[in-house]
């Protein structure tokens, strides 16, 4: 059974004070299956976010569905099984970190010898086990964003939707939840997120769909999207004297061509986290 199952969702809203509409999302089908991490992308009014609306019954479609482990998203049943982490999460302020996820817990139906535990859990998991007792009216952004997630997975949800989980938060940060949406497909729940973040969405998802002008362009696994079809690269390390030499006649040789040849570069934020956080 797939987690998501979205077929020719479509939503459309009034312009104020003129006799038209605008399409937000215009037919857009895809499907996610269980313990699959799954991107949806696309810039800023493509849409995207209302369909994660429709998904989770915040915003009635036009037309099409929308089901979770198939269950139609208009029945308040279906969002049983879902935890959700908003862009811009809102906490009561004047609450710590422990009673922000009582308070979920609570309108979860959690009992309370559960919901104790699973308090405890998530704090260690999101690592603010030593910020349980401190009021998120002073958290920073970053753990903010960890308090959502851990509210987000307060009655251990199947499927887990988080919509631009890392806006606003340092490098330490995105890579702290990167680990944590990795840990979640380890114990295989379904994520389901956005982000602007390319490079973080190739290290966790297993396939990207791609919005456009309320559309779905192109849709696959990162293979699929980033491969080039003609191309082969090799990293060779320690190379014998004279085998960079000899391989590019060889490639001469055969009649291919030769298009790039450079030394491997890690990425801007591995060596910040290595710079700023030796023991990662």
């Amino acid at each position: 059974m797939n987690a998501i199952t979205i077929e020719n969702l479509s939503k459309s809203f009034p312009v104020p004070l003129r006799r038209r509409r605008i399409a937000a999302v215009r037919g857009v089908s895809f499907q996610v299956g269980e313990g699959e991490v799954y991107g949806l992308l696309g810039p800023n009014g493509s849409g995207k976010s209302t369909t994660l609306k429709m998904l989770l019954g915040l915003v009635r479609p036009d037309g099409g569905s929308a089901r979770i482990f198939g269950l139609d998203s208009r029945d308040h049943h279906s969002r049983r099984n879902v935890g959700f982490l908003p862009e811009n999460p809102y906490f009561y302020k004047f609450l710590t970190a422990a009673e922000t996820l009582a308070f979920y817990g609570r309108i979860c139906g959690l009992p309370q010898t559960l919901l104790s535990r699973r308090i405890e859990e998530l704090l260690d998991l999101v690592g603010l086990t030593e910020a349980r007792d401190r009021r998120v009216g002073g958290f920073s952004k970053g753990m903010l964003q960890r308090v959502g997630l851990a509210q987000a997975l307060i009655q251990d949800p199947g499927l887990v939707v988080l919509d631009e989980p890392t806006a606003g938060v340092d490098p330490a940060g995105s890579h702290q939840i990167r680990d944590l949406i990795l840990d979640l497909k380890k114990r295989g729940k379904t994520v389901l997120l956005t982000s602007h973040l390319l490079e973080q969405v190739q290290e966790v998802c297993d396939r990207v769909g791609i919005m456009s002008g309320g559309l779905m362009i192109r849709e696959g696994t990162l293979d699929e999207l980033v491969g080039i079809e003609n191309q082969t690269s090799f990293t060779i390390e320690n190379p014998a004297p004279g085998l960079e030499a000899r391989i590019e006649a060889i490639v001469a040789e055969s009649g291919a061509r030769l298009v790039r040849k450079a030394h491997p570069r890690r990425s801007l934020e591995s060596v910040f986290l290595e710079l700023t956080n030796p023991r990662s």
